[in-house]
């Protein structure tokens, strides 16, 4: 029998790799899907359409092509990505996977997901697609499950790669069948993700995900800015580290850049990286005597 595991982001690759090595009985190809379904636009995401639409997406938050839009583009539709400019297709590799499901009838798939946004709604994509191959396709969902650390301390982990390979070989013992319900209940709810096309989607608990606007975290952002300047990175920094859910330093990034275009912020430095400008709340910065209200606008 041939197995393939699958994980969502580069992040997971490396201790699942270390941990399948350990272990002849997990021994199988590794595939990795790249895109971060947690954040972007989802709309018709199985169209050629959707998918060029977040390409344009990913190239926003990498900076790519970001002149101001006049009122005549508004009209215009988006130029479409050059091959140096697109990310690699997550679609293709699904095609790739489905052909070696047909081609080797005994070949089983485990789906590895974490207790996260971006995992659960990568296993939303995969499973709305796979309903063909039931019975040879398994989740193993580390969901609020205790591990233990390199210290031998027990601790609830939210993604892959917080836990060490050895540990993975107890998780193998939960891969489980995906039922004909969840095909058809988590089909449905893939399905509902797309037409929601919220900006961002957060893990509510279990699988349940939420989704909040793009403009979501900017409160908080213009919160943490002060009207000193202070480098962008800091800022996420400040961010990140209130939040419940985590979200990705890229596109907090983008946002900072996005209230920057609005005028909501000041910048200094080339926008390009978080770690290549600093930002502060518009104004002169204001005189000793009166910095009792810093955030005041």
């Amino acid at each position: 029998m041939g197995l393939v595991h699958i994980v969502f982001g580069q992040s997971s690759v490396p201790v699942l790799s270390e941990a399948v090595a350990m272990d002849e009985k997990m021994s199988g190809e590794l595939l990795c899907f790249e895109d971060d379904l947690s954040v972007g636009p989802l709309f018709i995401l199985d169209t050629k359409e959707g998918r060029a639409g977040r390409r344009q997406f990913w190239m926003q938050l990498a900076g790519v092509a970001l002149p101001p839009v006049t009122a005549a583009e508004e009209e215009m539709p988006a130029a479409p990505a050059t091959p140096a400019e697109e990310v690699p297709e997550d679609a293709d590799r699904f095609q790739v996977l489905k052909a070696q499901l047909k081609e080797t009838p005994d070949l089983e798939v485990w789906i590895w997901a974490g207790q996260n946004a971006r995992d659960v709604c990568g296993y939303y994509w995969l499973v709305s697609q796979l309903y063909d191959f039931a019975g040879r396709i398994h989740i193993i969902y580390l969901n609020n499950l205790p591990f233990l650390n390199e210290k031998g301390a027990v601790f609830y982990p939210t993604h892959l790669h917080q836990i060490l390979p050895k540990e993975f070989l107890k998780a193998k013992k939960l891969a489980r069948a995906i039922s004909l319900a969840e095909y058809e209940l988590d089909g449905d709810e893939w399905h509902r993700l797309m037409n929601e096309n919220a900006g961002i989607r957060l893990l509510e608990g279990g699988k349940k995900i939420k989704g909040e606007p793009t403009l979501f975290y900017d409160k908080e952002l213009l919160t943490q800015s002060g009207k000193e300047f202070v480098k962008a990175w800091r800022v996420v920094q400040q961010v990140t580290g209130k939040l419940k859910y985590p979200v990705m330093d890229q596109f907090l990034g983008w946002r900072l850049k996005e209230l920057i275009r609005e005028g909501k912020l000041e910048s200094k430095g080339e926008l390009k990286t978080i770690r290549d400008f600093e930002v502060k709340l518009p104004g002169e910065n204001m005189p000793a005597e009166n910095t009792e209200n810093p955030h005041t606008v």
